[in-house]
C-alpha cells in the first residue's frame, strides 16, 4: 500500500482541507486529490465528502472507521525505521519555532546534532515570541516549538528542556544604590522588558501596577538583544536571563540590581502536536533535550 497516499489521507482528515494538506506536504492540491482518489480506488471505498467551495472536507463514515487503522500503520512504519536506525531516512522539512533565549544559548549545538543525525533534512526556522510560536504549534504551521511552555492543550505533547533565571540589570551610569531596593525605587526609569502577550511581561506589569506611588513606564520589545542594548545604553532598567548577560557583567557595562522581588524563572519546553503522528518532531525533541542538558551542565561546571 502506498505510504504517501496513507500519509496524505491522515493530513487531509486532520486539517479538513486539500489545500492545507498540500501546503503541509509541500506539494500541489491536484497531487493531493490524485493521492486520495488513488487510495479510494485501492480500498474500494469513499473516504471524504467533497462539497466544494470553502466548506471543509468531511470524512465519510467509512473514512472515520479507517482513520485509526491508517494512523497505526504510519506509526508502526516510523517505529520500524527507528529500530533499523535509518537516521538518514529522515528527509523533507522540519518547521521549527524557537524563542530568542534558546537562539542565544544552545540552538547552534542542537542544529549541529540535527544535521549530523539527519543530513537530508531541511529546517525552516522561525524566531518569535512564545504566543506566536504556540499558535503555530496548535494550528500545525510549526512542527516543533522550543518555547516558554508548556502549551495546555490535549493534542500537544510537552517535554521539559531547561530553566533560566531572570535578573534585574542596568548600566552603572544610572548609579543606583548597591543595597536591596524596593520596586518603587526603580520607577523613575523605564522598565525594559519582554514583549506584550508574554508571561514575563504580564507578571512584571501586574506587579508594578500593584505598587503605590508613581506608576512605572514600560518599554516592551520582542528582541532580547535590543533589551540588552537599551540597558547598556542606560535607557532604563531591564529584566534579562542571567545566561545572556555574563559577558556584560564581566565587562562592567551592566550590573545586577538586588530587589525585594524578581520575576519567576523562564521554563522552556519542546512542544508539538501528535495528531497526526509527528516523527520528525519526536526525533528532534530527543536532540533538543540533549543539547539543553549539555548547555546546563557546562554552566554548572563553570560555576563549580
Amino acid at each position: 500500500m502506498n505510504y504517501k497516499r496513507l500519509e496524505t489521507f491522515v493530513w487531509v482528515a486532520t486539517l479538513g482541507s486539500f489545500r492545507k494538506a498540500a501546503e503541509r506536504l509541500h506539494t500541489t492540491q491536484p497531487a493531493i486529490s490524485a493521492r486520495i482518489s488513488g487510495l479510494e480506488d485501492e480500498l474500494g471505498v469513499k473516504l471524504f465528502e467533497r462539497e466544494g467551495g470553502s466548506s471543509p472536507i468531511i470524512l465519510t463514515p467509512k473514512g472515520k472507521e479507517l482513520l485509526p487503522y491508517i494512523e497505526k500503520i504510519l506509526f508502526q512504519s516510523e517505529q520500524l525505521r527507528k529500530r533499523a536506525e535509518a537516521d538518514t531516512a529522515y528527509s523533507g522539512v522540519l518547521r521549527l519555532g524557537v524563542s530568542e533565549t534558546i537562539v542565544n544559548t544552545w540552538l547552534p549545538d542542537f542544529l549541529a546534532r540535527l544535521h549530523k543525525k539527519s543530513p537530508n533534512l531541511n529546517v525552516e526556522l522561525t524566531v518569535d515570541i512564545t504566543t506566536v510560536l504556540a499558535a503555530g504549534v496548535k494550528d500545525r504551521t510549526l512542527d516543533l516549538g522550543l518555547l516558554m511552555g508548556p502549551i495546555s492543550e490535549p493534542s500537544i505533547v510537552n517535554h521539559d528542556l531547561c530553566t533560566f533565571a531572570l535578573s534585574w540589570v542596568c548600566s552603572p551610569k544610572l548609579a543606583l544604590p548597591e543595597r536591596l531596593l524596593y520596586l518603587e525605587e526603580l520607577t523613575p526609569w523605564p522598565i525594559i522588558t519582554y514583549a506584550k502577550s508574554t508571561k514575563p511581561y504580564a507578571e512584571i506589569v501586574q506587579k508594578f501596577r500593584s505598587l503605590e506611588g508613581n506608576p512605572a513606564h514600560f518599554y516592551a520589545s520582542t528582541s532580547l538583544a535590543a533589551i540588552r542594548s537599551l540597558a547598556i545604553d542606560a535607557v532604563g532598567i531591564a529584566t534579562l536571563p542571567d545566561i545572556m548577560i555574563n559577558k556584560e557583567l564581566e565587562d562592567n557595562v551592566l550590573r545586577k540590581i538586588h530587589t525585594i522581588w524578581t520575576p519567576h524563572d523562564l521554563k522552556f519546553t519542546a512542544s508539538y502536536s501528535d495528531e497526526p503522528f509527528n516523527p520528525l518532531a519526536e526525533m528532534a525533541v530527543d536532540l533538543a533535550i540533549e543539547a539543553a542538558q549539555k548547555y546546563e551542565n557546562t554552566l554548572l561546571d563553570k560555576i563549580n
